[in-house]
């Protein structure tokens, strides 16, 4: 396993958007299921949503269910986090990963193997 890169984190108001990458160097996502987590401030780090490897199985946490949406880019071997609707609370560093289960819920962080710096997402209010 090798981290994945994440980007387009960035300082944005309550009620704004803001879209995530993740892409990898030297090597195509397109095999991989891809999750995307986050650690806000004196929390632990959670699943926020999931995508399949071929893109059948889509999770989201009850958290952001309706705000977010994850997509994969195959000619990019990139998968995006689109966000909308942000909110305070989703203020955090974001990071994508391989995972091995993308279903009714995604692995929990502590069975990802390898992590990337990630991307600090922070909402104002």
């Amino acid at each position: 396993q090798v981290p994945l890169v994440e980007s387009g984190g960035g300082l944005v108001q309550s009620g704004g958007s803001l879209r995530l990458s993740c892409a990898a160097s030297g090597f195509t996502l397109d095999y991989y299921n891809i999750g995307w987590f986050r650690q806000a401030p004196g929390k632990e780090r959670e699943g926020v949503s999931c995508v399949s490897s071929g893109g059948t199985n889509i999770y989201y946490a009850d958290s952001v269910k309706g705000r977010f949406t994850i997509s994969r880019d195959a000619a990019k071997s990139t998968v995006y986090l689109q966000m909308s609707s942000l909110k305070p609370e989703d203020t955090a560093v974001y990071y994508c990963a391989e995972v091995v289960i993308c279903g009714i819920g995604v692995s929990p962080p502590r069975y990802v193997g390898v992590w990337g710096q990630g991307t600090l997402v922070t909402v104002a209010s």
